[in-house]
């Protein structure tokens, strides 16, 4: 009986082993995925607000980038690493568009099989019809 006891002992020890760290790749991988989901979040408010005040005070660059370079700097996202451009549409003029651009820093890209670079891009953009 006791020699029954210590094989179960090992055998769960092993199955820890061999279970955790799956567990703790899912588990940051959730992570970085919330992370990059409410930084793309961030980003398409700063896009709808840059492109609402371009709409409404037309062509007013200075105005709608300040608001994105705002809303981007209150969520503590890095300066260095985003892109806004405000464009009009060429087939008619009538229609704005604002482009933010971010470079998303993944923090554990080694324990993620898959990625690439320890960047992700993420991008969005916002049109509006001039009022």
């Amino acid at each position: 009986m006791k020699r029954d006891a210590a094989h179960r002992r090992g055998q769960g020890l092993v199955e820890f082993a061999l279970v955790v760290p799956i567990f703790l790749v899912l588990l940051f991988g959730m992570i970085e995925f919330g992370r990059a989901w409410m930084t793309k979040n961030i980003l398409t408010g700063a896009a709808r607000e840059a492109v609402r005040i371009y709409a409404v005070i037309p062509y007013s660059d200075a105005n709608a980038t300040a608001r994105a370079v705002n809303i981007l700097t209150s969520a503590g996202l890095d300066s260095t690493r985003w892109g806004i451009s405000l464009t009009v549409d060429a087939t008619d003029n009538n229609i704005m568009r604002a482009d933010v651009t971010y470079n998303f820093p993944v923090f554990i890209i080694g324990f993620i099989p898959g990625l690439p670079t320890d960047n992700i891009l993420l991008s969005t953009s916002t049109s509006m019809r001039r009022e």
